[in-house]
């Protein structure tokens, strides 16, 4: 059997410092990037990193809700067999907010003789960040999350509503966007999830009041690893919801929670290294952008460009996901970029020549972020491997000009990803068929239901 991880040391070193922990939540991200998995037991845990714990493979690939996709090949009509998982090296950590002393850790999912299991994001991550690691580079990612803190109680009652602020009672009305008092009236939950955040060691750098009412934005710190970006980001997300709970509060990374309200983005900041730490987007000053721009930064904005109508089931996946994409709410419509620019898909941001960066901001914060920087990453070898050169940068509002325009409409992102030609060479090709017709099933299921708007329009009038 193969030894993912060798050694037993990780697992050793953490249940010796934390004697008190007696149950450990191993973590296996879905396609939609919703936790699954299950709770070992100390004496347990070992496992992980010898001969692997089994799940079954259709864990990745469930909808929304957490059952079988019956259009599938994986699940009840394959008799639902179980892989191996083995620990994500590193992410073994203590969680504070249990009841009982725990810990938990991230798992990856391979086949009995060790190679991956197609559909953990974890793998399919690996597979499309090979192609520019091949060509050296080694791509250096930041990942920024919005959300917003609900009224528990009130959501129980069926009436979703932003959080009372627990210093001053008050419930927030008001855009009051990068305001500090909303930052210290939430105070509690957000010095207690930048605890959190440093027992677990997430480089959580800032947090800011967004434009909305009860919505944050966090930042991490770059890293140059992908995978460690998003396994921070998947990690992040579940300690602004644990903790947040522990306060009473529900954190939702729903993309558009409110329709009169700014929807939540998930949004990443992407450069490359060469071999020897050198930023290869960095070229000649463009006068147009005020920034630093050098041929392979055109090409991979080129090639961002031209899969990002493809890759838009990734970075919108589910039925409110297209509620978010409306023009003139600081979310995108267009496949465009420009410099410091907030209504384009694609910013530069301000920077000398050794943190020239894309800012992709398509994603909403409710899409798997493995998923979303494979996309990202495969968009920007495409443009740089055919040498493809974007048209203009946007100057002024990215709305009012010219640009393809992308699939906000969910079927018709469903279409435009199934007969896409590029994303299936680097996500796999098995890959993007399974992720097309889970989502098509849910968007199919969703599609039938009834909603509360078809009897308030509909039910005397029709």
């Amino acid at each position: 059997m193969h030894k993912h991880v060798p050694g037993l040391s990780e697992a050793d070193a953490f249940l010796n410092a934390h004697s008190d922990v007696v149950a450990v939540d191993m973590l296996l991200p879905d396609m939609n990037g919703i936790l699954r998995g299950k709770q070992l037991g100390r004496d347990y845990v070992h496992k992980l990193y010898d001969e692997g714990v089994r799940l079954p493979g259709s864990n990745y690939l469930l909808d929304w809700t957490g059952q079988n996709v019956t259009t599938l090949d994986y699940g009840t009509s394959d008799g639902d067999p179980d892989y191996f998982c083995f620990a994500v090296p590193e992410t073994l950590k203590p969680v504070p907010w249990g009841a009982r002393p725990t810990g938990q850790v991230l798992a990856s999912m391979y086949h009995e003789d060790g190679t991956p299991f197609f559909a953990d994001p974890r793998n399919v991550l690996q597979r499309a960040l090979k192609p520019l690691t091949d060509m050296g580079l080694t791509p250096v990612i930041a990942i920024e999350y919005e959300f917003y803190l609900i009224d528990r109680e009130a959501a129980a009652r069926g009436v979703v509503q932003p959080a009372i602020g627990p210093r001053s009672q008050f419930r927030p009305a008001q855009t009051n966007v990068y305001g500090l008092d909303d930052l210290y009236d939430f105070e509690d939950v957000l010095s207690a999830i930048h605890e959190a955040c440093d027992i677990q060691k997430l480089p959580a750098e800032t947090f800011v009041a967004e434009y909305a009412p009860g919505q944050f934005e966090i930042n991490l710190h770059h890293v140059d690893s992908a995978l460690l970006a998003c396994d921070q980001a998947i990690l992040l997300e579940r300690c602004i919801k644990q903790v947040s709970r522990r306060h009473d509060m529900i954190a939702t990374f729903m993309a558009k929670p409110f329709a009169e309200s700014a929807g939540s983005g998930l949004h990443v900041h992407v450069s490359l290294l060469d071999r020897h730490g050198n930023n290869v987007l960095a070229g000649p000053f463009d006068e147009r952008l005020n920034r630093p721009v050098g041929d392979m930064l055109r090409h991979a904005i080129g090639g961002l460009v031209d899969t990002m109508p493809e890759a838009m089931a990734i970075f919108a996946p589910n039925a409110n996901s297209y509620r978010r994409l409306k023009p003139g709410t600081y979310a995108p419509v267009k496949a465009n970029w420009g410099g410091d620019n907030r209504t384009v898909s694609l910013r530069i941001p301000g920077s000398d020549e050794r943190s020239v960066r894309v800012e992709h901001r398509v994603a909403g914060a409710d899409a798997n972020p493995y998923l979303v920087v494979a996309a990202v990453l495969a968009g920007m070898h495409h443009g740089i491997v055919n040498e493809i050169e974007p048209q203009d940068p946007v100057v002024g509002d990215g709305y009012e000009q010219e640009a393809p325009d992308l699939p906000i409409r969910w079927p018709v992102a469903l279409e435009r990803f199934t007969e896409g030609t590029v994303l299936g060479r680097y996500f796999g090709e098995d890959y993007v068929r399974a992720f097309a017709t889970a989502r098509q099933f849910e968007c199919d299921n969703f599609h039938y239901q009834i909603q509360p708007l078809d009897y308030q329009w509909y039910l005397r009038t029709a």
